[in-house]
């Protein structure tokens, strides 16, 4: 298969106040469509990348988000998050050619990946693939444990819903009303609140 481009999402510098397009580049490297031999790792293709709040922190140069084991972003390299891909080449016996997975990736077309980053092979491709960077993603997955398997509040309970227009308190909010209780939520504005 050879070399072929891989267009990346790099981080310009460390960000301070909100982020903003010019703190980012869209950069060219090359890539390997085949696995080194003997290689346990997974090269595939991204397909659809989430973005989310926790985000915001790695992008900052802080002696917080710069400790040993947090995750950090490194300026001039491709950023990282969950993401939905297809398995291109494969060296872990867990995951083959063509399928579908939804994992830890880079910001880039192609990435060569720890099988371990990969958190789900996505069984049920009946859905959106999309819909794995949210409902069926991360921001689905914690509203979902929070709210059913931590809170499990019952019907006619009044549930508060702090940062509830964010991707995970709005689902809380939706999961609360479809069990009946009585939701109040919180926003940081009243722009982020619908009406």
């Amino acid at each position: 298969m050879g070399e072929v481009r891989n267009k990346q999402v790099t981080l310009r510098n460390y960000v301070t106040g909100f982020p903003e397009e010019s703190d980012f580049n869209i950069v060219e490297s090359k890539i390997s469509l085949e696995l080194p031999e003997g290689s346990n790792d997974v090269l595939i293709k991204n397909l659809y990348l989430s973005c989310d709040p926790y985000m915001r922190g790695p992008m900052t140069k802080s002696e917080a988000t710069q400790s040993k084991g947090s995750l950090s972003y490194t300026p001039a390299s491709p950023i990282a998050g969950y993401g939905v891909a297809k398995v291109i080449e494969s060296g872990d016996p867990k995951y083959k050619k063509g399928d579908y997975v939804w994992g830890f990736t880079k910001w880039e077309e192609y990435s060569l990946v720890k099988a371990a980053q990969l958190v789900t092979k996505i069984e049920h491709s009946d859905v959106p693939l999309s819909y794995y960077t949210g409902i069926l993603g991360m921001p689905g997955m914690t509203a979902y444990a929070g709210f059913f398997e931590i809170g499990s509040p019952k019907k006619g309970e009044t549930v508060f819903v702090s940062a509830a227009s964010g991707a995970v308190g709005q689902l809380v909010g939706q999961f609360a009303k479809l069990t009946g209780c009585y939701v109040v939520g919180s926003a940081g504005t009243k722009e982020k609140v619908l009406l």
